[in-house]
């Protein structure tokens, strides 16, 4: 059995897991300071989540292909996208970037203001207020989110088919591998493929919630042990 999808995939998955925290944390941050416009900001953000992923693929061979604005402008200095690893990154990356998004955006709208509004009292900047209060306050969310994102990311396979094909040894992921051995009659092959990108989506379910649930209750002994010290 050839393992080069397996590593492709794990190294698409963690370099977009590592773009779309950025890009996802700094996203709610900007939606949630929004006063206008805010439903549509958050419906553009939220769009890769709920269209087809051929669809945003196809987008993206627009912007990324030889006619494309970004496109036309690397070939001007010798260097394509389409079909090639960056392109399963940037796939990944688009379509997992919503989960990342909102499970912040959600986290960041349940710390409490009062915290924020007491940090401003105090002199802190917006910048200080972000990484020492938002994000720590956040974390559970935050977590989630980076956990959800990568498993997401493990098994994209309509947009990147459509921009990154399916390149054996180069842009094919365990996803597509799937549709190949599918395709050549080799179900044997895509049934122990599409066992391992199963039991790593639920390895890490596992974790997410035994993770959560630690933290839930480390919480409630820090704020038992609190109340018994007053």
């Amino acid at each position: 059995m050839d393992w080069a999808p397996f590593a492709l995939s794990i190294r698409t998955a963690s370099l977009a897991t590592f773009i779309t925290f950025f890009l996802g944390i700094g996203a709610a941050q900007f939606v949630m300071k929004r006063k206008t416009l805010k439903g549509v900001i958050d419906g553009i953000f939220t769009l890769p989540m709920v269209l087809p992923p051929t669809v945003v693929g196809f987008f993206l061979l627009l912007v990324f292909g030889n006619q494309g604005v970004i496109g036309k402008f690397l070939q001007g200095f010798g260097h394509t996208i389409v079909f090639t690893w960056p392109a399963t990154v940037i796939s990944a990356s688009v379509v997992s970037f919503p989960l990342m998004y909102r499970t912040a955006l959600g986290a960041f709208e349940q710390v409490d203001r009062e915290m924020i509004y007491a940090a401003r009292t105090l002199g802190a900047s917006e910048h200080r207020i972000f990484w020492r209060i938002l994000i720590p306050a956040s974390r559970p969310g935050i977590v989630a989110g980076i956990i959800l994102t990568f498993a997401r990311a493990l098994g994209e396979f309509g947009a990147t088919i459509m921009i990154a094909g399916n390149i054996p040894g180069r842009t094919q992921t365990m996803s597509t591998a799937i549709y190949t051995a599918v395709q050549a009659g080799k179900r044997d092959v895509a049934f122990q493929w599409a066992i391992i990108i199963a039991g790593m989506s639920l390895v890490m379910m596992i974790a997410l919630n035994t993770w959560s649930n630690f933290y839930v209750k480390s919480e409630r002994y820090g704020a038992d042990a609190y109340e018994h010290e007053d």
